[in-house]
């Protein structure tokens, strides 16, 4: 059974920096896209970062570009997110997700099959 477990969280000064951790268990993650997804208050869980597992690969969303960067280490089964200029508006619960895919990365949270417990980022102005 897969299992993902956040860490990393936490409260930082708009411009500062934070960097979480997802550790992966339960199964070999070749051909699955491990993503982060955050949900605001009254807001959608959304689409914030994703990466291929076994090439690398990333991709995210245009309201992160430039700011947060995705990384993975297969040997460790672990899955990270950089923030980096984070601003008030980054402020939400961050959750690492998995879903196995050979085909496109997937973008909507409902299409993801695993998820962690969620680790709380806030941004103060």
């Amino acid at each position: 059974q897969v299992q993902l477990v956040e860490s990393g969280g936490g409260l930082v000064q708009a411009g500062g920096s934070l960097r979480l951790s997802c550790a992966a268990s339960g199964r070999t993650f070749s051909g699955y896209v491990m993503g982060w997804f955050r949900q605001a208050p009254g807001k959608e869980r959304e689409f914030v970062a994703a990466v291929r597992w076994t090439t690398g690969t990333p991709y995210y969303a245009d309201s992160v570009k430039g700011r947060f960067a995705i990384s993975r280490d297969n040997a460790k089964n672990m899955l990270y997110l950089q923030m980096n200029s984070l601003k008030p508006e980054d402020t939400a619960v961050y959750y690492c997700a998995a879903v196995r895919t050979l085909g496109a990365v997937r973008f909507g949270a409902q299409e993801y099959d695993y998820w962690g417990q969620g680790t709380q980022v806030t941004v103060s102005s």
